[in-house]
């Protein structure tokens, strides 16, 4: 019986029938866990496109259980610990939502930084593996990403300039941004993407920030009337940093072609094409709102530049904050802002 397994094992894979060859070999089921909806545009085109072509190139021998809205359970502020800890195999998360856990990744995130998602992307991925390649050492990173231009969105009034923020409930995703939000008069309410519904019907918050992609899956265009954005031909207001990550024991157990595969897809590539995806998705958010003939403002240069002046002082305490430490803030900042200009340039 040994015999005759070997031989037909042999027999497959000379006649390059790989999904014949790996009846014998492993297979695996992995479990992606994330706080997106099931109908968010990040889910539908980033992940499932993701699982599912790293399920082709395995011949099916890598198979996901895909999870959104937090079906595991838990919060979204637990999704890192539950890859790291083997809860789930594989998470998309924001390292953000533990404020200061992952200080060095956070430079992306602070004001008019990037560029665009994918060159920004790009950049994370380089400045990860090169300035704080520990930053997620519990786990395997698959990828790194950001996502397009930071939008307000406010239920309450429109936001023409930045003297409209004085006194403003204004929800912010991560630390960096609720110092921008502060600095810009606003009084900042960090909370995960999922509460923002509930908390502006409620009026907890009067406005948000979030990019335009997002805003159907959490009906932002119906919660606000009105949303200011940034010109495209200047840097974002904000963004926010994701890692797609793996637990590093189920990924070192892997088959070493069924590494390979995962391999095959993660790492700058991967990251750019997620960055990039999602930013291209950021259209159908903003006709959500046009439909409903919200209001939309788009700042003037001038108007611009005093956003940019009233939050410049974040840099310097976030250099100040890494120098704290142990870090070398002045060249984390100098680096990520090199790296973000190089991949822009292309």
């Amino acid at each position: 019986m040994k015999r005759r397994s070997f031989v037909q094992g042999a027999a497959a894979a000379a006649l390059g029938v790989p999904h014949l060859a790996g009846l014998a070999q492993q297979s695996v089921t992995l479990k992606f866990h994330t706080f997106m909806q099931p109908m968010s545009n990040v889910w539908l085109t980033m992940h499932k496109p993701w699982m599912e072509k790293v399920e082709k190139e395995s011949g099916g021998r890598i198979k996901f259980e895909a999870y959104p809205a937090m079906q595991l359970g838990g919060t979204p502020v637990q999704l890192y610990d539950q890859a790291k800890d083997g809860v789930v195999d594989v998470v998309w998360t924001l390292p953000g939502n533990t404020a200061g856990r992952f200080p060095r990744v956070e430079v992306f995130e602070l004001p008019f930084m990037m560029t665009n998602a994918e060159a920004t992307s790009k950049a994370y991925w380089e400045y990860f593996q090169t300035q704080c390649a520990d930053e997620f050492k519990d786990t395997h990173v698959i990828a790194v990403q950001v996502h397009g231009p930071g939008v307000f969105h406010s239920a309450s009034k429109p936001i023409t300039k930045a003297a409209d923020l004085k006194g403003m409930k204004v929800r912010g995703p991560t630390r960096q941004v609720t110092n921008m939000l502060r600095s810009l008069g606003a009084i900042p309410v960090g909370m995960p993407l999922p509460g923002i519904p509930d908390a502006l019907s409620k009026g907890t918050i009067e406005a948000c920030v979030i990019p335009w992609e997002v805003v159907p899956s959490v009906k932002v265009h119906e919660l606000s009337k009105f949303h200011s954005e940034f010109p495209t031909s200047g840097p974002a207001l904000y963004t926010t940093t994701f890692v797609m990550a793996m637990n590093k024991a189920r990924y070192e157990g892997l088959a070493p072609d069924l590494k390979k595969v995962i391999d095959n897809n993660s790492g700058m590539a991967t990251s750019a094409w997620l960055g990039k995806t999602q930013e291209s998705n950021d259209p159908i958010g903003r006709k959500s709102a046009t439909d409903r003939k919200n209001a939309i403002h788009t700042f003037t240069a001038a108007e611009t530049q005093e956003f940019i002046q009233l939050s410049a002082a974040i840099d310097d305490a976030w250099v100040a904050d890494m120098d704290k430490r142990g870090f070398k803030g002045k060249a984390l900042l100098d680096s990520a802002k090199a790296l973000i200009a190089k991949h822009t340039r292309g």
